[in-house]
This record gives structure tokens, C-alpha cells and sequence, in this order.
């Protein structure tokens, strides 16, 4: 069983009270494991695609037709489309995480990042007894030097790299199924 399984998807936008199609059709599985990647021209549909699997569109966007099913559990599958409110707020962050391209514009610049982590921690893993301690850790693990200290500031503080680590970081930090970059 795939832990990913991608069928018939399309998504469209709405401009103008007319659809303009994005993603048409598009079908593709991953399993356990296994590194996909989606390569074409800037503007083919790539990051569509990827948001569509968490149901992370655009308020213009529309998915018209498709499957998403993901693995959650021993023989268990899930069809994300499916989902509303709590459960596929479970799915996104916990069983699927993204790395987001821009961590200028994901990061929250008022907070620092080890509490951005932290948050993460509480979300998808509260089973952590010392969620800063755990950022600090997932810090080092992506190659932020000092992460003791790191951990305390903010964003903009940091270079556009160490930002791109502390995204990682956040990503992994709930140890999920599936992570989109």
C-alpha cells in the first residue's frame, strides 16, 4: 500500500466567473520511504499540486475532480478531500508537512523561532515534555550552530539560510508521513 496515492486530480481558478484550468488529471503514488519530484516549467501546475494534497489553496482555487489517499495507519488509507474542520487540521502539520519556499513570509516575525517550534511541538506532539529543549534539538539536527542560543531569536535575526533550516526544522519536528518541499 502506497503511502500516497494521487488520482484523476484537476484544480482550477476562478477569475472573472470563468475556471482557468491549473492541474488536469493528475495521478501519481509514493511509497514509504521513497523521493518524488515534480519538475517542469515555472507556472505548470508544481506548487498546485503539492498544496492540493493538504487542501492548502488559494481562496480563488477549486478542486474539481480527484483523489488524495494517505496512509494513516496499518492497512488504513484516508481520501484528504474528504476531510473538514479537526480531522484534516490533524492531517496537515501531523501526517503531511511542507516546507514552504519563502521562510521570510512563513516564519511570524513578532515570535522567535524556537517558540515557532515549540508551537509546532504542542500541535502534533505533546507527548514533548520540554518542547523548547526538543527545538533546540531539531536545531542542531538541521545544522543551526548554537542552537541553545539560536533558539531564542526572532526571524529576522537570522540569515535567509538559517531561516530555510529553522522551516526544515519546524517540518520535521512533528515526524510526518509525507514532507513536501
Amino acid at each position: 500500500m502506497a503511502l500516497l496515492e494521487v488520482k484523476d486530480l484537476s484544480v482550477s481558478f476562478l477569475s472573472d466567473g470563468k475556471l482557468l484550468p491549473a492541474v488536469s488529471n493528475v495521478s501519481f503514488s509514493v511509497e514509504e520511504g521513497e523521493i518524488l519530484a515534480l519538475v517542469g516549467e515555472s507556472g505548470c501546475g508544481k506548487s498546485i499540486t503539492c498544496m492540493s494534497l493538504a487542501r492548502l489553496l488559494p481562496g480563488a482555487a477549486r478542486i474539481l475532480s480527484g483523489e488524495v489517499k494517505l496512509k494513516t495507519g496499518p492497512g488504513e488509507t484516508t481520501d484528504v478531500m474528504k476531510l473538514e474542520g479537526r480531522e484534516l487540521r490533524k492531517i496537515r502539520g501531523g501526517k503531511i508537512a511542507y516546507i514552504f519556499q519563502e521562510p521570510s513570509v512563513s516564519l511570524n516575525p513578532v515570535f522567535r523561532v524556537g517558540e515557532q517550534i515549540a508551537e509546532a511541538l504542542e500541535l502534533h506532539r505533546p507527548e514533548v515534555s520540554d518542547p523548547w529543549k526538543e527545538a533546540e534539538e531539531l536545531l542542531k539536527k538541521v545544522g543551526i550552530p548554537d542552537p541553545a542560543s539560536r533558539v531564542r531569536l526572532y526571524p529576522h535575526e537570522m540569515s535567509g539560510g538559517m531561516q530555510q533550516r529553522v522551516m526544515i526544522a519546524m517540518a520535521i519536528a512533528s515526524h510526518p508521513a509525507l514532507l513536501i518541499a
